[in-house]
């Protein structure tokens, strides 16, 4: 049997693709599917990553199968919520909503959750829910004016990046690093295997 296997992302964010890249994977195919995020009413933040995550991975193997030329592929999808408790905080598109965000993560603990919806060439559908508590520094006025400037927190969820400069921000973090960047890889990759993808199998030809 060949150990070729293509694999589909179903988003155009760079950190997904580095974080694949880190456990060895490398994405065939990027479709970053357009969907409605608008949370439902009294929807858990969990309920909504998990939700998120099917509804973009469904709407990418769409898009995917229009494509009569394209094999079978396995298809991963990813989608974070930060909340404050049932509070679901926003994807922060202006600067208002990223101080805002800043405001109230300051001095506080927060959640992270992050759905993983895998979509096997079979069809089967196995999803999994990273969730991690982050806590922040309480913020002066100069780090949250000094971070609203840099324009980091541009469509990220809750305002902030923890791979960037709000990295500095992170005084205790129970759960997955990963997952608060937006695709835990322990999930991730626990999924995949359960449904057959050789994950291990560029790690045999891999350089130290």
């Amino acid at each position: 049997m060949s150990v070729f296997q293509k694999l589909v992302l179903a988003s155009g964010s760079p950190r997904r693709i580095e974080l694949l890249q880190q456990a060895g994977i490398e994405p065939d195919r990027l479709i970053a599917s357009e969907i409605d995020e608008t949370p439902k009413r009294a929807e858990h933040p969990a309920s909504l990553a998990k939700r998120l995550s099917r509804e973009k991975a469904e709407r990418a193997l769409e898009i995917y199968r229009k494509d009569p030329d394209e094999g079978e592929a396995f298809l991963v999808a990813a989608d974070t919520v930060v909340a404050v408790g049932r509070r679901i905080l926003p994807k922060a598109q202006l600067a208002e909503e990223a101080a805002n965000c800043l405001r109230l993560l300051s001095g506080r603990t927060h959640r992270v959750y992050t759905g993983v919806c895998v979509i096997a060439p079979s069809g089967k559908v196995r999803q999994k829910l990273s969730e991690t508590r982050v806590r922040f520094k309480r913020l002066s006025r100069e780090e949250q004016e000094s971070y609203l400037a840099s324009g980091e927190w541009r469509g990220k969820a809750g305002g902030y990046a923890i791979q960037g400069l709000a990295g500095t921000f992170v005084v205790k973090l129970v759960g997955s690093y990963t997952g608060v960047v937006g695709l835990p890889l322990h999930e991730t990759v626990n999924l995949l295997v359960g449904d057959g993808y050789k994950v291990h199998f560029a790690w045999l030809s891999a350089r130290s």
